[in-house]
């Protein structure tokens, strides 16, 4: 059983890779900007940029829903920020199940996306306070780094591959035995 959580900055195609990677592999999806407080959302709404004690609330939200789905042994595929490595490290303590992947973009591809988005609460204005805010992985973490240079669909087959995931068949069931499931090693 595991959980992937998609990271990265705003633009960086985790809820498009997400929705696609929890399709090909049967699994649930969960964005968790869904999980930010009102207040949260209003003070990005109002291109105010979030701070630590802002996020640990947020970041404890999420890591009861991911404690939620590894309880109930239930795969699923979640979009997260994540961007300090200290945030990853808390999302890991104790859940192994867990496999963050790092979605890299470029910023003027960044820039673009999040012009051309509409209907979101975070303004394109606030991409160079997460830029700023981004530490990539060390080597030693064992985040996984996948540039999200292709369409959404290119990208989840990338992941597929690097975390060697078994994508559900077509008009196949969710999953099987051993479908869904890290392989050994």
């Amino acid at each position: 059983m595991m959980i992937v959580v998609l990271a990265g900055v705003a633009g960086s195609g985790k809820t498009a890779v997400g929705k696609v990677l929890a399709a090909r592999l049967g699994w649930a999806f969960e964005d968790t900007d869904a999980l930010h407080s009102p207040a949260d959302i209003a003070k990005m709404h109002a291109g105010i940029p979030l701070t630590d004690a802002d996020r640990w609330p947020w970041l404890e939200a999420v890591a009861a829903w991911l404690d939620e789905r590894i309880a109930a042994g239930a795969p699923a595929v979640v979009a997260c920020s994540v961007l300090k490595r200290s945030y990853r490290d808390f999302l890991y303590r104790g859940r192994p199940a867990v496999r963050i992947v790092l979605l890299q973009v470029d910023p003027a591809t960044l820039a673009t996306r999040l012009l051309g988005r509409r209907g979101h609460f975070f303004p394109a204005k606030l991409l160079q306070s997460q830029l700023a805010v981004l530490e990539m992985p060390e080597h030693e973490e064992r985040t996984l780094v996948v540039p999200a240079v292709y369409s959404p669909a290119g990208t989840a087959d990338e992941i597929i591959r690097r975390l060697d995931l078994n994508p559900v068949p077509e008009g196949g069931l969710p999953w099987g035995p051993d479908q869904g499931r890290e392989t050994e090693r």
